[in-house]
C-alpha cells in the first residue's frame, strides 16, 4: 500500500483536482490524524469529531481546485475543517465555551461571552494585526505550543507569548466595545 508521504502536496492536491479517489484517499490519510485530533479537543465524543473531520474534508475535496499553494496546505485544509467544527455547533444551536479568552485569570462573569458563536468570536480574531492573529490562531485554536509556533513562524518562544498576550487584550478591548460587556463588574 502507497504511503500518503510518498506524494508530494502537489501530487496530492492535482490528483485531487482530477477527482483521482486514489489522491483523495492520500490526502485523507495523510491529514485525517491532525485534523481528527484538532475537533477533538472541542468534543468528547469520537462519532461527532469524525462526523465534524469527515464534512471538513468533503468541503476540502469541493473546493481543492481554489487552492493555490499561497500558504500551507494543512492550514488550508485545517480551517476548511475547522469551519466545519463551527457550523455543526451552529447548526445545533450549541454555544461554544472552548475560547477561552482571559486564559487563567478569574473568571468572566455570566454575560455575552458566554452567548458569542464561534462564528462571531473568529470574526473579532480576524481583526488582529496578521502575526498576532496567526500566533493566536496557531495557540489557542490548533494547540500548538510556544516553541512550536516560534520554530513555524520564525520567531522566539517570548514573542510568541508576547503576541499572545497582545491578542487576548485586544479581543477583550473589541468584546467590551461591540458587547458592551464589564469585565470588572462585581
Amino acid at each position: 500500500m502507497t504511503e500518503p508521504e510518498q506524494y508530494s502536496e502537489k501530487e496530492l492536491v492535482e490528483g485531487c483536482v482530477n477527482n483521482s479517489r486514489r489522491h483523495q484517499e492520500l490526502l485523507f490519510r495523510r491529514f485525517f490524524p491532525t485534523m481528527m485530533r484538532m475537533c477533538l479537543r472541542y468534543t468528547d465524543d469520537r462519532d461527532i469529531a469524525m462526523e465534524i473531520v469527515n464534512t471538513g474534508f468533503l468541503r476540502v475535496f469541493q473546493k481543492i481546485h481554489t487552492f493555490a499553494f499561497a500558504g500551507s496546505l494543512e492550514g488550508w485544509i485545517r480551517r476548511l475543517v475547522f469551519h466545519s467544527l463551527s457550523d455543526y455547533f451552529k447548526k445545533g444551536k450549541h454555544t461554544i465555551h472552548f475560547l477561552d479568552v482571559e486564559d487563567r485569570d478569574a473568571p468572566v462573569k455570566a454575560n455575552a461571552i458566554s452567548n458569542l458563536y464561534f462564528e462571531d468570536i473568529i470574526k473579532l480574531v480576524d481583526m488582529l494585526p496578521e502575526s498576532t492573529r496567526e500566533v493566536f490562531y496557531l495557540y489557542a485554536i490548533e494547540g500548538y505550543s510556544h516553541a512550536e509556533i516560534g520554530e513555524r513562524m520564525n520567531m522566539s518562544e517570548g514573542t510568541s507569548k508576547w503576541h499572545l498576550s497582545i491578542a487576548r487584550k485586544k479581543l477583550k478591548d473589541l468584546i467590551q466595545q461591540l458587547y458592551n460587556v464589564n469585565y470588572h463588574a462585581g
